[in-house]
């Protein structure tokens, strides 16, 4: 009889383990296809703001400029006109600059290295933060989808490091060891409490929806993120096999300079 029922919770329990692991498996299959249909929306929006509105401003600022000449000898009227062109520039910039953070063009045009260069420098400016990179360029593309993962896990870091470690200075590192590619951000702020930081080495709702979107994407690509934190700051490194046939070496300089990116 203790028998017989052993051998059915035993079932039972295998049962549920075989179902919870198809429920998790299904669970991470919706949970990729939403962040890739995440990823298409923005590269749509940061088309149509660029190719529509932003269009629109630039006539709109074309407009002005006539309206400007027209209106030379009236009284008033120039200074005002001039207040509406400034305010068309900054609306033009704005959008563009939306434009660029929701999918920048560099990054499906020359790769993971010029983008990431050109959100760094923007980023510093924005946030007042010295960010010292030192990314290692490839002598070949990496996969688009890496270079899309990598791209977003040093957008929401970055974006993390903004608001809640306090730091001045950080620093972003990409190189090869061997058949994978790291990816590290570090800030030099106040670091994270002990507590938070057990919180987002596991997996519950209070990891954030950034951190948890970060796992999923490198997670596909077989990567790997770690979190590491102290009173001296926090490190953040994503880390990614190269399938074969992927492999990129470094070139012997590191670092790259792009094109000019205006945003």
């Amino acid at each position: 009889m203790w028998i017989s029922k052993h051998l059915k919770l035993s079932h039972a329990y295998s049962e549920l383990e075989i179902l919870t692991a198809e429920r998790t498996a299904e669970l991470q299959k919706l949970t990729h296809r939403l962040l890739k249909v995440q990823d298409e929306e923005r590269r749509r929006l940061a088309r149509d703001l660029h190719d529509t509105t932003g269009q629109t401003l630039v006539a709109l600022k074309l407009a002005v400029s006539r309206l400007q000449d027209a209106c030379k000898e009236t009284p008033g009227v120039p200074v005002i006109v001039s207040e509406v062109e400034q305010l068309a520039d900054q609306a033009i910039g704005e959008i563009r600059t939306m434009s660029y953070l929701l999918h920048p063009p560099l990054l499906d045009e020359v790769g993971f290295a010029c983008a990431a260069e050109w959100y760094i420098e923007g980023f510093a400016k924005r946030s007042g933060i010295n960010v010292v990179a030192q990314i290692t360029c490839p002598s070949e593309r990496l996969p688009k989808n890496l270079e899309l993962v990598l791209f977003r896990v040093l957008q929401e870091t970055l974006t993390n490091v903004h608001r809640h470690s306090g730091a001045t200075d950080a620093s972003v590192n990409l190189q090869h060891a061997g058949n994978a590619v790291i990816l590290e951000i570090r800030d030099f702020g106040k670091g994270i409490p002990e507590d938070r930081l057990r919180l987002l080495h596991g997996i519950s709702a209070e990891t954030g929806v950034g951190l948890a979107g970060m796992r999923e994407r490198l997670q596909e690509l077989n990567g790997k993120l770690d979190i590491e934190s102290d009173a001296r700051g926090t490190s953040m490194r994503a880390t990614v096999p190269l399938a074969l046939g992927t492999q990129s070496l470094p070139l012997e300089t590191p670092g790259v300079r792009c094109a000019s990116f205006s945003a």
